[in-house]
């Protein structure tokens, strides 16, 4: 059985990842691309859909874990009753393939240790061939997995034995005894990849993190906290194209047991604003810049065929299926690789690429001459389908309806339009969209407000609440102080919260006009509190000036960190629990913009949460 996620620690090469448990068990790792069949996914079964534990014989006295300094190597210190041992694990970046490094040192007494291998491909579904490599090089023992389109070299400095499908070897270390495991992903009509020098690899990976830590300009009470996260990003970053998996996993569960669970392993374009203003307010201007290329380039077409998501190369067909031979993280069935919500029409993500572009134009005074024409074709599109139902934020399996979030977010795209034309001296006539933004206004404002609750609900005529409402001062559809904002922060808080922390909305009420238990998403009821909805409700409150309430909300939810910094999608107030996929970039992007919020850094330089709201430019 698969530890709790906030067990699992990150390691990652800017192209594919691996989660590691506090028992020294890998049990996630795809191979050599985040979206590319597991070589190791216990983590959604057991250890027969394929592991790999590094760890002492006899159980543990203590285990604590860090990365070292500003890197994405892990560092876990076990203490057994005879001795201690420091096993340090790691992604090595620049190197052909996929390539994870394990070097294990005993710094005090005597420690048994035992590293087992169960190589399973292609989703546990391939037992691979498995031959001994006897041409090793001295000191090194190996042997190379093959199945299907896989492969993957296995060297250990100590010698390998096969047991029952599976790989094991134990040595016995003494203090100041050092010894190097490598597992290499090649593709299976290659030849075995060779051996790596351990602890040159792991001294140059984290130089390679440090020096990229060391460009960040955050200053203030929370730069480490920002950092951390800002690594989390730039390790969910596919670095040959610039794109942003939103989470290194597929089906972690939104609750445990239930069926809500998404494969994440691509790039969203909702997450396109939210990023951006990460990297440019921590210093990050080429990152940014390639993450703006990559949207660019995925999007390239027909903007009436824009998809929400895309591959990390800009891939279009993530077409979605279930694994049956998976049981699920804890039972959640059913797994699902690929994402059907890429079919979806989601009105609100053309109001997040017409923002990022606002956003480039406003900080570098220009845009290139291709995002000129994707945003003059995006907003010409949102003129003609705004008035349409569509599936929402939240990529409801309902039937679509009029979401209040995708209303404002298509006012947001002819706002941010009109701000383009003006910032760059563009030509274009911005009165009739200067009508057309009213008119969204007015619509918002008259059929997505219900007087009796004081609040904006979830969609036009619902009594229903929703937190992407939140993002109405956030974005500058109205002005924080209004009365409208502010009964919706409050509904929000009476109606959304968990234990403090906010639900995206409640899935245990029915559809209206519906009796069968489904709710507005088309799911049976049942999902933990959302912690990207939670950092907006931090922003909102900075907002409306109750900056020690937003501030006691923004520490509750850091301390929800597990002990290396990691955050996923949801956590479950009552079990003490993360859920959801891991780790999520949108929960790490809300914590460094609510930081910079927090620490005015941001405001002061022009940064997101007053780079968004100041906006508010057609009036309430």
């Amino acid at each position: 059985m698969p530890r709790p996620i906030e067990d699992y620690a990150l390691v990652g090469d800017s192209a594919s990842a691996a989660l590691i448990g506090t028992d020294g068990s890998i049990d996630w790792w795809c191979a050599p691309r985040f979206d590319s069949p597991s070589i190791f996914a216990a983590l959604l079964d057991g250890p027969d859909a394929g592991a790999w534990r590094l760890a002492p014989t006899t159980d543990p006295v203590d285990v604590r874990r860090r990365y070292v300094g500003d890197s994405l190597v892990l560092e876990t210190t076990t203490e057994t009753p005879h001795g201690t041992v420091v096993v340090r694990d790691a992604m090595v970046l620049g190197r052909p393939g996929s390539s994870i490094v394990r070097v294990a040192e005993c710094t005090a007494g005597t420690v048994e240790l035992r590293s087992e291998w169960r190589m399973r491909f292609d989703y546990g579904s391939i037992v691979p061939w498995v031959r001994g490599l006897d041409d090793a090089p001295e000191g090194w023992y190996g042997f190379d997995a093959v199945g299907g389109a896989d492969g993957c070299t296995v060297w250990a400095q100590v010698p390998i034995e096969g047991e029952d499908h599976h790989s094991v070897a134990t040595t016995t270390l003494h203090a100041g005894d050092r010894c190097t495991f490598v597992a290499r992903w090649h593709s299976s009509e290659t030849a075995p990849l060779p051996p790596l020098d351990g602890p040159a690899v792991l001294a140059e990976t984290a130089q390679d993190w440090q020096a990229w830590a060391d460009r960040c300009t955050v200053q203030g009470p929370l730069r480490t906290q920002v950092l951390r996260s800002l690594l989390t990003l730039k390790a969910l970053t596919y670095a040959p194209s610039g794109g942003i998996v939103a989470a290194a996993t597929t089906s972690l569960p939104e609750w445990i047991g239930s069926v809500r669970n998404w494969d994440y392993r691509y790039c969203w374009l909702r997450d396109a604003t939210f990023t951006l203003h990460a990297l440019l307010d921590a210093g990050y201007a080429m990152e940014a810049g390639a993450w703006s290329g990559w949207l660019r380039r995925a999007v390239a077409g027909d903007p009436d065929d824009m998809q929400i998501m895309y591959g990390v190369l800009g891939e279009r067909r993530l077409d979605e299926r279930e694994l049956d031979n998976l049981s699920g993280y804890e039972g959640s069935a059913p797994v699902r690789i690929g994402n059907g919500a890429a079919g979806q029409f989601q009105l609100d993500v053309y109001g997040e690429v017409l923002d990022m572009f606002h956003t480039e134009a406003d900080v570098t005074g220009t845009l290139p001459v291709d995002a000129v024409d994707l945003a003059r074709f995006c907003v010409e599109h949102v003129r003609r389908v705004w008035a349409d139902p569509d599936d929402g934020i939240w990529e409801v399996r309902g039937p679509r309806r009029h979401f209040v979030h995708s209303k404002v977010m298509a006012w947001v795209a002819v706002d941010r339009w009109i701000g383009i034309v003006e910032q760059l001296g563009l030509h274009d006539d911005t009165g009739p969209w200067c009508e057309l933004r009213d008119e969204i206004h007015t619509r918002v404002c008259t059929l997505g407000f219900d007087d009796r609750l004081g609040s904006f609900t979830q969609y036009e005529g619902s009594g229903t609440l929703d937190a992407s409402c939140l993002m109405i001062p956030l974005v500058g559809f109205l002005p924080p102080e209004d009365p409208r904002v502010v009964g919706t922060v409050d509904a929000i808080q009476g109606h959304l919260l968990v234990d403090g922390f906010v639900a995206r909305y409640r899935t245990d009420l029915p559809a209206e006009g519906g009796d069968d238990g489904v709710g507005v998403d088309g799911l049976p009821p049942g999902e933990g509190a959302f912690l990207l909805t939670t950092f907006w409700l931090v922003d909102c409150l900075v907002l409306i000036g109750r900056r020690a309430e937003a501030q006691d909300l923004y520490d509750r939810l850091a301390a929800l960190r597990n002990d290396v910094g990691l955050l996923s999608e949801e956590y479950d107030p009552a079990a003490g629990r993360m859920l959801g996929n891991f780790p999520q970039a949108f929960s790490h992007v809300g914590l460094i913009n609510s930081a910079f919020n927090l620490m005015g850094d941001g405001a002061a330089r022009g940064g997101s949460l007053r780079r968004r709201a100041r906006s508010a430019s057609a009036g309430a």
